[in-house]
C-alpha cells in the first residue's frame, strides 16, 4: 500500500481516534482488543508495510510496559503495604485533623504537590491513591472528590515545575533558569491546581455516579482491624523514599563528578524504578516486620494486590502501541508540518505544537521534549526574551485533552472505577482546565515582566 500523507493522513488519525471512543464507550467492547484492532488499522490505512505493522504496535507496547508494568506493580505492593499496616489510615487521620472534614480535598492536592515534584504521574499516582481511597472513605465522600485534586496537583506540577523530569527537559531545551522557572511555576501553579482540582471537583463530582463496589478499593480499604497503627512520619517517610532517591538522582551531576563511581551510584538508585524497589522493600520492614506481620502475611498481601492491575497494564501498554503507530505511520510528523505553517509567536508555538502531540501521542513527556525541540531554535533566533514562560506555555500545552491514547487515562478509569464517558467528563476535562488555565496565566505573566 502507498503511503499516504498531508490531510489524508490526519483524517485517518481522526477517524481512528473516534472509532475508539464510539466502540469503548457506545458499543461496551473491550478496550485492550480496541485498541489494538484501531491501531493496526490506522497502521494500515496509513500505508505502513503490513510486516511492520504488528512489530510497531508491539514495539510500543514492549517501551511502554518495560517502564510502567514495575511502576504499578512496585507502585501497588508499596501501596498495599501501607494500607494493610495501617499506615493510609494513620495519614488520611493526620490530613483530616489538620484541614478538616470537609477540607480534605485541599489537603490531597497540597500532598500531591509535594510528592509529585521528581515523579512521573504513574509513580506519583499508584503511591498516593491508598491514602485518597482511604481519606474518601474516613469522610463520607466519593473517591472523586480527593482523588481528583490528588490527579490535578500530579499533572500540574509534571507539566510545569522543576525539578520534575519532563519540566526540566522543555529548561534544557530553552535554556531557561531552573531558578526563575521554578518560581513562575508556583506562581502559576498553584492557582491552576486549585481551579482544576479542588473547584472543578465540587462542581463535577455530584454529577457523576460511580458503582457501589470498586474491586481496587477493596485492596486498599478491607483489611483486619488494627489495634495499634504507624506512625504518620514512619509511613510518609517510608512513602517519601522514592520521591528522596529520585532527588538525589536528578541532582547527582550537582551532587558528585559526572561520570565518576559514586555519581552512577546516584542515578543507579535515583531510577524511579530502583527507586520504588528500594521503598518497597523497605516498607516490608517499616510497615510489616517492624509491625508484627509475618513473613509469609507479607507474601500474601503483595501476591493478591498484583490480580486487578493486570487489566490496567494491559490498557496502558496498548495506548503505548498506538503511541508508536502514531509516530511511524507520520501522523505526528504532519501535525506538527501543519502547524509550521502558520506565523505564530514562539509562546503561543509552544502551546500549540505540544498540545497538538500530546493529543497525537498521549505522552505530556513526549509532547514537551518535541515542541521544545522545535520551538527553541525559532524562540533563540527571534531573540525572544522570557524563555522561562516558553518551558510554561509547552508544559501547559502538553497535558491538554488526555484520551485514550494516553496510559494516564486508563489508570484514572480503572483506580476509580469508571466509565469511559466519565473518564472523559473528569479525567479529561481536569487535564484541558490545566492546560487552558496555566496558558492563560502564563499570557499574563508575560505582559507583566
Amino acid at each position: 500500500m502507498t503511503p499516504s500523507s498531508g490531510y489524508g493522513l490526519l483524517l485517518y488519525a481522526a477517524i481512528a481516534i473516534i472509532a475508539l471512543i464510539v466502540l469503548i464507550a457506545r458499543y461496551k467492547i473491550n478496550p485492550f482488543i480496541v485498541i489494538t484492532l484501531v491501531a493496526i488499522g490506522l497502521g494500515l490505512m496509513a500505508g505502513m508495510p503490513a510486516g511492520s505493522v504488528i512489530g510497531a504496535y508491539e514495539g510500543g507496547v514492549g517501551k511502554t510496559l518495560g517502564h510502567i508494568a514495575l511502576v504499578v506493580a512496585l507502585g501497588t505492593m508499596l501501596g498495599k503495604m501501607m494500607a494493610e499496616s495501617g499506615g493510609a489510615e494513620q495519614v488520611a487521620r493526620t490530613l483530616i485533623d489538620r484541614f478538616g472534614e470537609r477540607n480534605a480535598h485541599w489537603a490531597m492536592v497540597c500532598i500531591a504537590f509535594v510528592v509529585g515534584l521528581p515523579l512521573f504521574f504513574e509513580v506519583g499516582f499508584v503511591l498516593l491513591v491508598p491514602i485518597a481511597f482511604t481519606v474518601a472513605r474516613r469522610v463520607g465522600v466519593s473517591v472523586l472528590m480527593v482523588g481528583l485534586p490528588m490527579v490535578a496537583g500530579l499533572s500540574v506540577v509534571h507539566a510545569l515545575v522543576p525539578p520534575h523530569p519532563a519540566a526540566m527537559l522543555a529548561v534544557q531545551a530553552y535554556q531557561a533558569s531552573v531558578g526563575q522557572t521554578l518560581m513562575y511555576a508556583i506562581l502559576i501553579g498553584v492557582p491552576t491546581a486549585i481551579i482544576a482540582g479542588p473547584v472543578f471537583a465540587k462542581f463535577i463530582v455530584p454529577r457523576i455516579q460511580l458503582p457501589d463496589v470498586n474491586p481496587l478499593e477493596q485492596q486498599f480499604i478491607n483489611r483486619e482491624p488494627r489495634a495499634r497503627l504507624p506512625s504518620c512520619s514512619i509511613t510518609l517517610g517510608t512513602i517519601l523514599l522514592p520521591v528522596l532517591l529520585m532527588l538525589v538522582g536528578g541532582w547527582a551531576n550537582l551532587i558528585s563528578t559526572p561520570g565518576s563511581g559514586f555519581n552512577q551510584f546516584l542515578q543507579f538508585i535515583g531510577n524511579s524504578v530502583m527507586a520504588l524497589l528500594i521503598a518497597t522493600v523497605v516498607s516490608f520492614w517499616t510497615l510489616g516486620l517492624a509491625q508484627g506481620f509475618s513473613r509469609e502475611s507479607i507474601l500474601k498481601f503483595t501476591n493478591e494486590c498484583l490480580a486487578p492491575t493486570a487489566s490496567i497494564t494491559l490498557l496502558v501498554g496498548a495506548g503505548g502501541g498506538l503511541n508508536r503507530i502514531l509516530i511511524d505511520s507520520g501522523v505526528t510528523t504532519e501535525i506538527v508540518g501543519l502547524a509550521q505553517d502558520f506565523q505564530l509567536s514562539p509562546l503561543f508555538m509552544g502551546w500549540v505544537f505540544a498540545a497538538l502531540m500530546r493529543i497525537a501521542t498521549g505522552s505530556a513527556t513526549v509532547a514537551m521534549t518535541t515542541a521544545s525541540g522545535i520551538v527553541a531554535p525559532v524562540a533563540l533566533g527571534l531573540g525572544y526574551p522570557h524563555p522561562e514562560l516558553l518551558v510554561l506555555a509547552t508544559g501547559a500545552g502538553s497535558v491538554i485533552f488526555s484520551h485514550v491514547n494516553d496510559g494516564g487515562f486508563w489508570l484514572v478509569k480503572e483506580y476509580f472505577n469508571m466509565t469511559v464517558a466519565q473518564t472523559f467528563k473528569t479525567w479529561t476535562v481536569l487535564e484541558t482546565l490545566i492546560s487552558v488555565i496555566a496558558f492563560g496565566f502564563t499570557l499574563i505573566l508575560s505582559e507583566l515582566i
